[in-house]
């Protein structure tokens, strides 16, 4: 589920959920118990997210919003949100570096735990993307506000209103991530990267961590409208329509579709 290898100042930590590395309670469990397990240790000064399968993270386990919406228990699903959000927000805030390496693709939550990363690197033909709206909800994982934060509210209004798929090239240009290269280049390319920056000490980068987080201090106000918002949406009928509907299509016509991904 997810498998951690200790490189230098650096915990590489690689998702491996088949097929596409969905988000389920276990697995957002396993990424708390990382970023605690790095917080104790003063020699981490890097902690490396990676996938190990076709995609980075293809966002929320949609079998679990499948058993969420016919068992009626779509406070399940906003729970998980919840928790996702606690604990992005603790990858964001930890004392050490974290790097977002995007191979495949980032669609959902997936995309929502790469921003909460402090570096994110993806290959030149990923695809990115926060495809909700088209299922009747929003990116609540912290999704409207990084990446607004991130970018401005014009490019997080083109992605999220607007459902968009991008590549890693256009993520590039766009601000999303800050370096894209060719897949067969990018897993060497990040390590080095990831062996250089762990190389730094811990608090200096955790210093020079906080007070950039200072400087674009986000509101928790943002964070509780998605939660709130989410708990509304997954009461919408048009929602529970639309859900439906996407569960329904073929595997790969979801993740084709940029649409989080399902693990089965």
């Amino acid at each position: 589920m997810l498998h951690v290898e200790r490189r230098g100042g650096a915990l590489v930590a690689t998702l491996a959920r088949p097929p596409v590395n969905a988000i389920d309670a276990a697995l957002l469990g396993r990424l708390d118990e990382l970023v605690a397990e790095a917080e104790a240790d003063a020699s981490v000064s890097l902690v490396h997210l990676r996938g190990s399968e076709r995609a980075f993270c293809a966002g929320a386990d949609l079998a679990l919003m499948r058993a969420c919406l016919t068992g009626g228990g779509s406070e399940t699903m906003v729970d998980l949100v919840r928790r996702m959000q606690r604990v992005f927000a603790r990858l964001e805030h930890a004392p050490f570096v974290t790097l977002a390496e995007i191979e495949g693709a980032a669609f959902g939550g997936g995309l929502e735990l790469a921003l909460a990363c402090d570096l994110r690197v993806a290959a030149l033909d990923a695809k990115l993307g926060l495809p909700e709206v088209a299922l009747g909800l929003l990116p609540a994982a912290g999704g409207t506000q990084r990446l607004t934060a991130l970018c401005g509210a014009a490019v997080a209004r083109r992605l999220i209103l607007g459902g968009e798929t991008i590549d890693g090239g256009e993520a590039l240009r766009l601000g999303v991530v800050q370096w894209s290269h060719p897949a067969s280049e990018l897993a060497e390319w990040t390590a080095a990267l990831a062996t250089r920056i762990a190389a730094y000490p811990r608090e200096a980068l955790a210093a020079s961590k906080r007070c950039i987080l200072l400087a674009g201090q986000l509101s928790s106000a943002g964070f509780a409208a998605e939660v709130s918002a989410t708990r509304r949406l997954y009461a919408s009928p048009q929602t529970l329509e639309r859900v439906s509907a996407f569960l329904e299509r073929p595997r790969t016509a979801r993740y084709d579709g940029g649409a989080d991904a399902e693990s089965e």
